[in-house]
C-alpha cells in the first residue's frame, strides 16, 4: 500500500474520511470495501475506473482515493489526474491481485494499516497491544543496586525453607544446631557430604581382565575392472544428453514474416486477450507495439507473460525475431526486415515502413484499441497482397478510431479472441 501524500493532521475525533474506491468488480473490491468499513471510512463513490470519468470522481469530493491497481485500469487513471494530483486529496494504491488474496490475519493487519493511514495515527497493533505512551527521562538509568536497595530478602528465605524438603537431596546432610535443634537448618561451616557406601561388586567378565584384541589388518581392496574397450551394444539406439534449455526448431525457428499488434490507449487489455488465445506452436513471431506514456515496457512484459502461452520478451537491438515468441517493442528499438526476417536495431520504429517491408502473404497486422488511423492504409495494402489485416471490433473498444477507418475501407473487424483465431489460422504450418 502506498500514498502519494501523507494524510496531514489526521482525522478529527469521531469524524470519518470521505473515500472514493476505484476498483473493478471482484474479490479485491469486496476486500477493500470491508477494510474501509472497518476503518470507519465514509465511502462516497465506489465504481470501476473504466466506467466513469474524471467529473464523476470530482463531484464526489473525496478526501481520500483508494485505487485497486491492475493492468486493466492503468490507462484509465489518466482521466482522473485533476483529482489524483490535488494536494488536498490523499491517494492510496493497492495491488488488486494482492488484495483479492488477503484473508484472516493478513486481511486484519492490512485493515489496521489502512485505518492508521486514513486517520493519521501510527497505531497499527492489534487490540491488546496498544502503544506504550511512556517517555524516557533524562539522566543515567538506575543501577541494579539502586533498584533493589530497599528489597527485603527474609520472605524469600522463609519460602525457601518451606520447600526445602521437596527439593532433591544431592549429598547435603542437615546438621542439628545446639541453639535451635531444628532439623530444617544447616550450618554452612560444618556440613559434610553424605557418606558414600562403596559396593564391593565383582568386575564383569572381560572388563580389565581379558587381553586387548589383536590388531586386525584391513583387507586389501583391489580397484574395479576397467570397462571394456568395445562399444556397448544398444540395439542401434544411441543415448545422448539433451539440454534443458533447448528449444524445438519448430518453436523458435527464424522464419519469414510476422504478426504485428498495434495498440494505444485502452490497448493493454485487448493485447492481453489476443495473446491469451494464440496457440503455443504459432510459427511466426508476434511483435507488439503499445504506446505507453511512462515507457514501462518491462512491466508490460510481466503482465503479458501471465496470460500468454508463448514466451514474451522485450525486443533488444542486435537480436533476430524467432517464431513462437512475442516481442514487446520499446520506443528506442527499430525493426528492420532483411529477406523477410525481422531484425531489431537501434532507432525509432516506423510502423508504416515496417508493414510495407514485410512479406505480405506471410504476415498479419492487427489494429487494436488506440491504434493510429494512419496505419490503416499500409494494413490494407498488405491485405491486398495476401496478408491478414484486421481491427478490433468497436464494441468494447475504448478507442476504435483505427478500427472504424479500417471497416469503412472494407477491412475486417472482430473481438480480440476472434482476432487470435484468425492469426492462428493464417499460417496452416
Amino acid at each position: 500500500m502506498s500514498a502519494n501524500d501523507s494524510l496531514q493532521g489526521g482525522a478529527a475525533a469521531g469524524s470519518s474520511r470521505r473515500v472514493a474506491l476505484l476498483a473493478r468488480a471482484g474479490a479485491a473490491r469486496e476486500q477493500l470495501r470491508a477494510a474501509l468499513h472497518e476503518a470507519g471510512a465514509e465511502i462516497v463513490l465506489e465504481d470501476d475506473p473504466n466506467a466513469i470519468d474524471g467529473q464523476t470522481l470530482g463531484d464526489a469530493a473525496p478526501e481520500v482515493v483508494l485505487v485497486a491497481l491492475e493492468s486493466a485500469i492503468e490507462d484509465s487513471l489518466s482521466r482522473f489526474d485533476d483529482v489524483l494530483h490535488d494536494p488536498a486529496v490523499a491517494v492510496i494504491f493497492d495491488e488488486a491481485e494482492l488484495a483479492a488474496r488477503r484473508e484472516g490475519w493478513e486481511a486484519k493487519r492490512w485493515a489496521r494499516h489502512l485505518s492508521a493511514k486514513l486517520n493519521g495515527h501510527a497505531d497499527v497493533l492489534p487490540p491488546g497491544g496498544e502503544i506504550d505512551d511512556t517517555r524516557p527521562e533524562p539522566g543515567l538509568p538506575r543501577t541494579p543496586a539502586q533498584i533493589h536497595a530497599d528489597a527485603v530478602i527474609e520472605p524469600h528465605l522463609q519460602e525457601a525453607q518451606g520447600v526445602a524438603f521437596e527439593l532433591p537431596r544431592g549429598g547435603l546432610e542437615l546438621v542439628e544446631t545446639e541453639e535451635s535443634g531444628s532439623s530444617q537448618s544447616f550450618d554452612p561451616e560444618t556440613w559434610k557430604p553424605a557418606a558414600f557406601h562403596a559396593r564391593d561388586l565383582p568386575l564383569q567378565d572381560g572388563f580389565e581382565q581379558s587381553p586387548p584384541p589383536a590388531a586386525v589388518e584391513p583387507p586389501v581392496s583391489s580397484p574395479p575392472p576397467l570397462p571394456s574397450a568395445e562399444p556397448a551394444k544398444t540395439g542401434g539406439l544411441a543415448l545422448e544428453l539433451e539440454s534443458l534449455h533447448a528449444v524445438p526448431a519448430s518453436a523458435g525457428a527464424v522464419v519469414r514474416g510476422a504478426a504485428l499488434l498495434f495498440a494505444g490507449i485502452g490497448g493493454p487489455d485487448a493485447v492481453r486477450k489476443v495473446l491469451a488465445d494464440l496457440p503455443p506452436d504459432l510459427s511466426r513471431p508476434v511483435l507488439v507495439q503499445l504506446r505507453l506514456d511512462g515507457g514501462r515496457y518491462d512491466n508490460l512484459v510481466k503482465q503479458m507473460e501471465r496470460v500468454s502461452a508463448l514466451p514474451v520478451l522485450l525486443a533488444k537491438a542486435g537480436e533476430i525475431a524467432h517464431g513462437a515468441h512475442v516481442y514487446v517493442l520499446p520506443n528506442d528499438v527499430a525493426v528492420n526486415v532483411v529477406e523477410g526476417v525481422v531484425h531489431f536495431g537501434e532507432g525509432a520504429l516506423r510502423p508504416e515502413t515496417l508493414i510495407a517491408s514485410l512479406p505480405a502473404a506471410e504476415s498479419a497486422v492487427l489494429l487494436l484499441s488506440g491504434s493510429d488511423p494512419a496505419q490503416v492504409e499500409a494494413a490494407l495494402a498488405l491485405a491486398a497482397q495476401g496478408g491478414l489485416a484486421a481491427g478490433q471490433s468497436p464494441q468494447g473498444c475504448y478507442d476504435p478510431a483505427a478500427s472504424k477507418a479500417l471497416a469503412a475501407r472494407g477491412g475486417k473487424v472482430a473481438t480480440p479472441a476472434e482476432l487470435a483465431v484468425h492469426v492462428a489460422s493464417h499460417w496452416p504450418d
